[in-house]
């Protein structure tokens, strides 16, 4: 298993996200969620939109373009149109980093 190293902790505010295209990997969305950091792919599954883009509240995320919502710390889709999950990675802050494992 590798560790990525894709953003500084402090890059991403409680309540927000940031979009990360890392070398390898589809593009990731990083959310912090009261101070817990959760790593999801951002493509929203149902389209070709980014999740970052979309609103963030009690824990899921909003797809910006047909309102389907996502569980960020497990990556299930939780209302409709979507319905495939989004993939989850196992995140950690080492060092002042948010890293994942791959």
């Amino acid at each position: 298993m590798a560790t990525i190293k894709l953003c500084k902790a402090a890059d991403v505010s409680p309540g927000n996200s940031l979009r990360i295209e890392p070398e390898n990997l589809p593009p990731l969305a990083v959310f912090n969620v009261e101070g817990e950091f959760y790593v999801i792919n951002d493509t929203c599954s149902h389209g070709d939109a980014s999740l970052c883009d979309g609103e963030i509240e009690d824990g899921e995320v909003e797809c910006p373009w047909h309102n389907a919502k996502f569980c960020i710390k497990t990556g299930k889709a939780l209302t409709f149109p979507a319905v495939e999950p989004q993939q989850t990675y196992k995140t950690a802050v080492i060092d002042g980093e948010v890293c994942i494992d791959i």
